[in-house]
């Protein structure tokens, strides 16, 4: 529901010409993101409603801290909305919450998975991430990833998803690459 209300407004309102199908995609992805979900959950009061629910005795101050949960939760609101509501208004409440990060995602897209890919690949190379540690409890996982060209790990990135540490991973063969990592989040 999420990434369809997401859709259904950016790409009527989006020149095709300008952006293309394929930056459109990236746009769409980077705000119905883990980290966008999570700044909407926080934005709209999610981890203090989750406190105050919490049983008698039990506390939810490491559940509302992690990105994955503040995610989940947040597409779980919105799917009880659809069943409730119905699409065009929980549509119109989705497209309104997450306003500032369709903002954002237009205003500097940020993928240098992607940018890494193409630079490697005018020079006939190819990338491949390994997860090279995780760390934490489930709920708290941190990832380390490795992005390698062959077996030589040219950049490495941590984050809480494996997605969040390729990409930083990405950026940091970018800048040993040499590769203005503002421009590219910029997507020029």
């Amino acid at each position: 529901m999420l990434g369809l209300a997401i859709t259904e407004h950016l790409y009527p309102r989006l020149a095709a010409e300008r952006y293309g199908a394929g930056r459109l995609t990236k746009i769409r992805a980077q705000t119905v993101s883990g980290v966008a979900c999570r700044g909407v959950a926080e934005r709209i009061g999610v981890p203090e409603r989750l406190a105050a629910a919490a049983p008698a005795g039990m506390t939810a101050d490491g559940l509302k801290e992690t990105e994955r949960v503040l995610a989940s939760i947040m597409e779980a609101v919105i799917g009880a909305c659809h069943l409730h509501h119905g699409f065009a208004a929980t549509a119109a409440a989705v497209v309104e919450a997450f306003e500032p990060e369709i903002a954002a995602a237009l205003d500097h897209p940020i993928d240098f998975k992607s940018a890494l890919q193409e630079r490697l690949a005018q020079r006939g190379e190819i990338i491949a991430y390994t997860v090279t540690a995780e760390e934490g409890p489930p709920h708290e996982r941190v990832f380390e990833v490795a992005a390698c060209l062959g077996a030589l790990p040219i950049g490495t990135g941590r984050g809480q998803s494996k997605k969040a540490a390729e990409q930083e991973a990405a950026r940091a063969a970018l800048t040993l690459l040499d590769v203005d990592t503002d421009v590219v989040q910029d997507g020029v």
